[in-house]
Parts: structure tokens; C-alpha cells; sequence
């Protein structure tokens, strides 16, 4: 293989950014912390197209579907799914971070308090009960959640579309058509913009060490070690498993989405991926119908990483401050978590909103202390939004795989590709 086909692998390119923003952030710090504005770019312009391309997919998936009953099975099966691994998620965290007490014996005044003004004013401003959950999930305005880039209001919406139109039946054949056509003329879009991902990545690392610098890691290194174990034993056990006994390797799953790991490890967000992710699902083998339905979803109730971290920040902060909590109360613990946890994105700095939100419901554990993750947050991010990411892959496949609707023969391996084109061969895994 010769240099320039190397060079024009996108994995290989994202490294490559990825390593070259070390390496800035570290000998030019203040230069490497105003580099952040690329990485914003590259994520602003992925929003750009993920509320058409979740509305299509969705709206495609159902109206080609036609069975409603089957859209309602697929539906049911990835939320009991999320729910159930999102339990284990935060069973995991909490028990992990009870074993190695990352907290216990914290100076808390090692740790200069940072200003989380903004983040508890965001999570005030923000409803975090089951109804008022509920009442966000339906939009005021379709065409405003559209604009907004909502996603579970947007998710709703399409599939009232979508389930209207495949009542229409032949007359509504036409309207599925222009939007599969619609959908390949995004995913292109998207396939130039993937083309800055190396200098997104590049720039976003250069801000996190030039910012924080690799010395913030030595005080809360215990916390962050927990955290990167913790989703190490969930991924390769809780989710290998899960993989296991839907016969897929979990570590062959993992290498064929590496391109869109290392694109989320740059960025340190889940949402970056969102797109090539779903295409690279369809190629994998799973239907465009489970793959509109399942991957969307899976991105407001299947956050496992974001839930590990809430539990684990959570009880890191308890510790630090000396507060003993019974197992009823971190019970209750893990309750509030199941709720607030379904409210945060998959856009770097909302797990931090989120994590004040449910500290402010549960008033035995200071609020303040948040302000001892500031330095390191953004270091743990990457490790959240990859569980995420994986989690919702894995989910994938899984409820393919329940409904008959994984067909691998497909697939295409990453290394063999240079820019994938999505058009044709998603379309003929269509039901």
C-alpha cells in the first residue's frame, strides 16, 4: 500500500490531527486553547444536517416499512433495551466508584473552585421531571423543532409522518422516493464535511491540552483512571457480552467503526459521528428501517457512557465532601439518574448540565462540588461519548438481529474504502 492511499484513509488522517493537537496544545498552550473555534466548526456544521437526515431516515424507514405493527415492535425492543443496559450502566458506576473510593481522603481545596455559575443556571433553566420530559418530547412547532435541531421533538414528529404516510399506501410511494433522493443529497453533505474531521480533531485536542494541560490530570487522576476502567469492563464485558450472545465479535465491531471512535475522541462528541455512523450501520447489515428508528432514539435513552459518569462524578463529589450515602439513598441515587441522564445530548458540556441538574434534586450531595470536575471534564467527555457511541452501535445491531433485519452480506470493511457512498447499497436492504 503505497503512502498516498495511506494518507488518504480517513482513520489514518484523523490520527494524524489527533496527534499534531497534542503536540500543539502541549509546546504552544495559549496558541493550541484559541484552536477550540475548529473543532466548534466541524460540529456546527454536522448539526447542520443532522435534523434532515434523522427526519428522512425516520420518515423512510416507516413509510417503506407499512407494517405499523413492526414499527411498534422495533420501537418497544430498543426501549426496553435502553432502559435495561442503562441500569446496568449506572449499577456498574456506582459500584466501581464504591470499590476504589476515588474520593475518599480528597483535598477539596487542592482544586482551585472554577465558576459553574453557567452550569447551574442552565440546569434551573432546564425541567428535568418525568413529565416535563414527556411534554418536550411534542414540538409547539414541527418546522421549529426542525430549525432547532431538537432531537426527540424532531424523532416524534417524523414518525407521525412517517406512520402517515404509509397509510397512504401507492400514494405515498412518490413522497418516500424524493426523500431517499433527498437523504443521499445530505449524506453527501455530509461526506464533504467529514473531509475537515482531521483538522476539527486536531484543533479540539490542541484547546484541551493547551487549556487544562496534562498537569490537570495528576490531582484527579484516581477519578478519571475509575471512569476509563468503568467503561472499559462495560464495554468489553456488559456489551461484549450482549454482542456475544447475538453472535458478533464485540472487538471486530469495534474495529470497523474506529473511523467514527477516533472522529468522537477528537471532538469529544458523540453527536460528530451521528451521521457516517448510521451509514455505517446500513453496511454493516442492519436495515435502514432499524437504523432510522434505533440510532436516533438511542441518542436521548441509551447514553450509557454519560450515565457511568453522572453516577461515578456523583459519588466522587459525596466522597470528596465526606458524605456517607446508605444504599437506599444512592439507590434513590440512581433513580434521579434514570431521568435526568435521558436529557443530555450528545454535545460536549451537556453531561456537565446534567450532572448539576441532578444534584440539585438531590440535595445531600453539594452542588459546588462540581466545580472540582472543571479541570478534567473535558477529559472524560471522550470517554463518555465513545461508550455512547458504541452502546448505541451495539444496540443496533442487536435489535436488527431480533427483528430478521441484519443482513451482513453487505458489509463493507473500512480499511477497503476511501470516500463510501451511501446510495445504493442501503437502498436494497429497504423492506
Amino acid at each position: 500500500m503505497n503512502m498516498k492511499k495511506i494518507l488518504n484513509n480517513l482513520t489514518v488522517r484523523v490520527v494524524i490531527g489527533i496527534i499534531i493537537g497534542i503536540i500543539i496544545g502541549f509546546t504552544f498552550p495559549e496558541f493550541g486553547a484559541k484552536l477550540k473555534v475548529l473543532a466548534d466548526i466541524f460540529i456546527k456544521m454536522i448539526k447542520m444536517v443532522i435534523a434532515p437526515i434523522i427526519f428522512f431516515t425516520v420518515v423512510i424507514g416507516i413509510g417503506g416499512m407499512g407494517d405499523m405493527k413492526k414499527v411498534g415492535r422495533i420501537g418497544g425492543k430498543a426501549l426496553i433495551y435502553f432502559e435495561i443496559v442503562t441500569t446496568f450502566a449506572l449499577a456498574i458506576g456506582l459500584i466501581v466508584v464504591n470499590i476504589i473510593k476515588p474520593g475518599v481522603g480528597f483535598n477539596i481545596n487542592a482544586v482551585e473552585g472554577g465558576d459553574i455559575s453557567q452550569y447551574t443556571t442552565q440546569a434551573a433553566e432546564s425541567e428535568h421531571g418525568a413529565m416535563a420530559f414527556i411534554l418536550n418530547i411534542i414540538p409547539d412547532n414541527a418546522v421549529a423543532a426542525l430549525a432547532g435541531g431538537d432531537l426527540l421533538p424532531i424523532l416524534f414528529f417524523a414518525v407521525l409522518f412517517g406512520f402517515a404516510l404509509a397509510h397512504l399506501g401507492e400514494k405515498g410511494k412518490p413522497i418516500v422516493s424524493l426523500f431517499e433522493k433527498l437523504a443521499d443529497v445530505f449524506f453527501g453533505i455530509v461526506n464533504m464535511i467529514m473531509k475537515f474531521s482531521p483538522i476539527a480533531a486536531s484543533g479540539a485536542m490542541a484547546y484541551t491540552i493547551g487549556k487544562f494541560g496534562l498537569g490537570s490530570l495528576a490531582l484527579l487522576g484516581k477519578l478519571m483512571g475509575s471512569v476509563y476502567i468503568t467503561m472499559f469492563i462495560f464495554i468489553v464485558f456488559v456489551i461484549g457480552t450482549i454482542a456475544k450472545f447475538y453472535k458478533f465479535n464485540i472487538f471486530k465491531f469495534l474495529a470497523y467503526i474506529k473511523e467514527e471512535i477516533l472522529l468522537v475522541l477528537g471532538t469529544s462528541s458523540s453527536e460528530s459521528a451521528l451521521p457516517k455512523m448510521m451509514d455505517r450501520l446500513e453496511r454493516y447489515g442492519c436495515s435502514k428501517s432499524v437504523v432510522g428508528l434505533v440510532v436516533p432514539t438511542g441518542y436521548s435513552f441509551n447514553l450509557d457512557g454519560t450515565a457511568i459518569y453522572l453516577s461515578m462524578a456523583a459519588m466522587f463529589i459525596a466522597q470528596a465532601y465526606g458524605v456517607d450515602l446508605s444504599i437506599i439513598q444512592m439507590l434513590t441515587l440512581m433513580g434521579i439518574l434514570m431521568i435526568t441522564s435521558k436529557g443530555a445530548a450528545g454535545v460536549t458540556g451537556s453531561g456537565f448540565i446534567t450532572l448539576a441538574a441532578t444534584l440539585a434534586a438531590f440535595p445531600m450531595i453539594p452542588v459546588e462540588g462540581i466545580a472540582l470536575l472543571l479541570g478534567v471534564d473535558r477529559f472524560m467527555s471522550e470517554a463518555r461519548a465513545i461508550t455512547n457511541l458504541i452502546g448505541n452501535g451495539v444496540a443496533t445491531v442487536v435489535v436488527a438481529k431480533m427483528e430478521d433485519e441484519f443482513h451482513p452480506g453487505g458489509a463493507v470493511e473500512p480499511e477497503m474504502e476511501v470516500q463510501p457512498q451511501l446510495q445504493t447499497s442501503t437502498q436494497e436492504q429497504m423492506i
